[in-house]
């Protein structure tokens, strides 16, 4: 368990070893959400229309529906 101060406006801290362990980096958006009494802090999860390709192509919402579609129809054609 770490403890961190908030600063006078309103921020915190993420301890070192924490970063490290979630892999948080500069940028990174997280979730904040309460449970109880606590603050909950989440690393959010990318979804799959940011990724890049290996070759440095973003995928397309269009080209990841048509990839699903194409799938679809190769299934049910062996059916």
């Amino acid at each position: 368990m770490e403890e961190v101060k908030v600063t006078r406006n309103y921020q915190i801290t993420i301890p070192y070893e924490i970063r490290q362990k979630l892999g948080i980096k500069i940028g990174d958006k997280l979730i904040v959400t309460v449970d109880g009494d606590k603050i909950v802090i989440e690393k959010k999860k990318g979804n799959i229309s940011s990724l890049n390709l290996t070759l440095g192509k973003k995928i397309t919402d269009e080209e990841i529906n048509e990839t699903i579609n194409e799938a679809g129809r190769e299934i049910a054609d062996s059916s």
